[in-house]
């Protein structure tokens, strides 16, 4: 019993999840309101509150599964796919599988990290949200940036401190919009674009 009430509640929980993405996307932090998400997700307002207590909260949980792809309670670097990039032996096939996750990524989670971003200058929970996300991506680009030096294949004379700001700024959330909903590229067009000029910047011989 206490299993199939688990599995409700989850199902419930996901819900919500996929209706507070959509209306934050859709009408920014301060135009979505619990009301709304619970009549988007069919549920009553008072099972928003109780599974999240707060806008801030929610956010939160809507950017961790966008970024995860599922709830499930496992981090970014230790799903398998970052397991088979540490043991990578070629550095521009490791470059162009962490691109292509990276965009698979970037496709869920880029549009609410724009809604975060654009409330963090008038909303301190918003600011302290940005500013933890803004590490999390570093911290990820890192450790790509730490098996590429593992491998020997960094650019002479290039720092892995570097070779981060690089990775950062060419994989930003900021930069794949411009070029995937300005631009109108493909998230492919945008893959092999940003692995090409990674590549260029990062790898040894290029």
């Amino acid at each position: 019993m206490a299993e199939v009430k688990e599995r409700r509640s989850t199902r419930t929980r996901n819900r919500i999840v996929e209706a507070a993405l959509a209306l934050f996307v859709a009408h920014g932090y301060a135009g979505t309101t619990f009301q709304a998400v619970a009549d988007a997700a069919g549920v009553s307002v008072q099972t928003v509150y109780f599974h999240y207590g707060s806008k801030s909260r929610l956010l939160k949980q809507v950017v961790d599964v966008a970024s995860a792809g599922d709830a499930e309670p496992v981090p970014l670097l230790g799903r398998p796919w970052f397991a088979e990039l540490r043991a990578a032996k070629d550095p521009d096939a490791a470059l162009r599988r962490w691109v292509h996750e990276s965009g698979v990524i970037l496709d869920r989670v880029a549009p609410v990290l724009a809604v975060v971003r654009d409330a963090a200058p008038v909303d301190a929970e918003m600011a302290d949200q940005w500013a933890t996300n803004t590490e999390q991506r570093r911290t990820a680009h890192g450790a790509f940036v730490a098996i590429l030096h593992g491998l020997g294949a960094l650019r002479p004379g290039l720092s892995e401190h570097d070779a981060t700001d690089v990775t950062v700024a060419l994989l930003s959330p900021e930069l794949f919009l411009v070029l995937t909903r300005e631009c109108g590229w493909t998230t492919d067009r945008w893959a092999g674009w940003a692995a090409d000029q990674l590549a260029h910047g990062l790898l040894t011989g290029r």
